[in-house]
């Protein structure tokens, strides 16, 4: 499903170029004399918004975001990295008789987003960071 609703947010911004000016970007005589001699690179180039999840435009985006931070902020002190375990008591506990983790992705990220919360809460109150 995920896959599908994709395609069509891609067909979506396919179809719908001239909202983006794709113009400025596309041309078969702007790639020759930029000096693009592979013809696999030259044809109708797609423009995703920078609202498109995953695009390069989105990309550029958060990493521009993060560059701000740092400037602000200074460089992080952490880099704190959190996995979820389909083990987790909390888990086991509340699946039904049969059921497994990959049965229920709300209750698995219900909890995975609390044990993150707690995690977060107790670095900031024992002040880990500076």
């Amino acid at each position: 499903m995920y896959v599908k609703i994709e395609n069509t947010r891609l067909d979506y911004f396919r179809n719908n170029q001239e909202g983006k000016r794709a113009e400025l970007y596309q041309g078969i005589l702007d790639s020759l004399h930029s000096g693009e001699t592979v013809a696999s690179d030259v044809g109708r180039r797609v423009i995703l918004p920078p609202t498109f999840i995953g695009g390069p435009r989105d990309k550029k985006r958060r990493y521009l975001n993060a560059m701000a931070l740092v400037q602000r902020y200074r460089k992080p002190d952490l880099f704190v990295t959190i996995t979820c375990n389909a083990n987790w008591p909390g888990i086991k506990v509340e699946l039904l008789l049969g059921e497994t983790a990959q049965d229920r992705p709300d209750l698995v990220a219900r909890i995975f987003r609390a044990k993150l919360l707690v995690l977060k809460k107790e670095i900031m109150e024992k002040k880990y960071i500076r």
